[in-house]
């Protein structure tokens, strides 16, 4: 699967950015996962990285199959400036600045999405509840 590269630039500096889609399962259902990583100066950067769970109301065959969130470079600044005030180094080399749920969800949110832990921890908290509670779907809680 190939990968497209996509470029924001905040300020002077020039950001390249990936967005992969995935899925995570919840107890009895299955939410759409957005894995974003940015780099903030060139591929050697430390890498942003940070697992966005889709609260968007499915499609007409269930969340898995149809769930069309996906962020826009909107969603893509607003967490790079978020990331910055809270330790990102983009001019370190190597390494990985993860914002994880458990660090950082309490604090930052954006429309349609919420941060997970749940691929890197499959025994992180289910996200079922955290999506009915963002008010975005209303069919949580059962495979389609």
């Amino acid at each position: 699967m190939k990968t497209r590269l996509r470029t924001l630039r905040i300020g002077a500096r020039r950001c390249a950015w990936t967005a992969r889609i995935t899925h995570a399962a919840g107890e009895h259902d299955c939410h759409r996962v957005i894995r974003l990583r940015v780099w903030g100066n060139g591929k050697n950067s430390r890498t942003l990285q940070v697992d966005l769970l889709s609260t968007t109301p499915p499609g007409p065959w269930g969340a898995c199959a149809t769930d069309t969130a996906y962020p826009t470079s909107g969603d893509v600044r607003a967490i790079v400036d978020y990331a910055l005030v809270n330790g990102w180094e983009t001019d370190e080399v190597g390494g990985t600045f993860v914002l994880t749920e458990h660090e950082h969800a309490a604090a930052f949110e954006l429309p349609d999405f919420l941060i997970t832990d749940r691929l890197n921890n499959p025994s992180a908290p289910d996200p079922t509840e955290r999506v009915r509670a963002a008010g975005g779907r209303s069919d949580v809680g059962e495979f389609h």
